[in-house]
């Protein structure tokens, strides 16, 4: 990959991670507006991801442990928009980051997808998104924990170095299914 593209993504990449939190909230927010179950559910999928104790890449793993979750994110809002009619800024901007993600993933970005359409059958902290969509106060909980854990995140580091990337495109290649 040449030193532009990789200059694109080092300098794209960090911005995903400093507004993960925001987006997250965000998503929290148009998920009730959305009307159709299966836009919700992908929407709830995306959020639901961040509490996976398994996820692609450990949420420890400096400079790459949130970028899995912004990936997921994105092509969570993406699917929920083309395949449920999830509306608005929010759901619009995530998508439209879907193609530079389709750009840095290459081919892996299919199986990205198919790992995030997988995620409904999953749970996270017990409960699954079919739990989160049919039960009142199962989704109120887990709204709650979302506005938690959405002002309790932390940006983590981004080290703007081409070896960063090397070793998000590998962690990738190797977990997804």
């Amino acid at each position: 990959m040449s030193d532009a593209n990789n200059d694109k993504f080092l300098d794209l990449f960090p911005g995903w991670l400093r507004t993960l939190g925001e987006d997250a909230l965000e998503m929290s927010k148009v998920l009730e507006g959305v009307e159709s179950e299966d836009g919700r559910a992908f929407c709830i999928s995306g959020l639901n991801y961040i509490f996976k104790s398994l996820d692609l890449i450990p949420d420890g793993i400096d400079d790459l442990g949130y970028l899995d979750d912004a990936f997921v994110f994105r092509v969570a809002a993406d699917l929920a928009k083309k395949e449920g009619g999830a509306t608005g800024a929010l759901v619009d901007r995530l998508s439209a980051d879907c193609e530079p993600l389709r750009e840095f993933l290459k081919g892996d970005y299919e199986r990205l997808e198919s790992y995030v359409r997988t995620l409904r059958r999953g749970a996270a902290r017990g409960r699954t998104v079919d739990d989160v969509l049919q039960d009142s106060g199962t989704r109120a909980a887990f709204l709650g924990e979302v506005v938690e854990w959405s002002r309790d995140y932390q940006v983590p580091s981004f080290t703007r170095d081409a070896r960063t990337l090397i070793k998000l495109r590998s962690f990738l290649s190797a977990k997804l299914p």
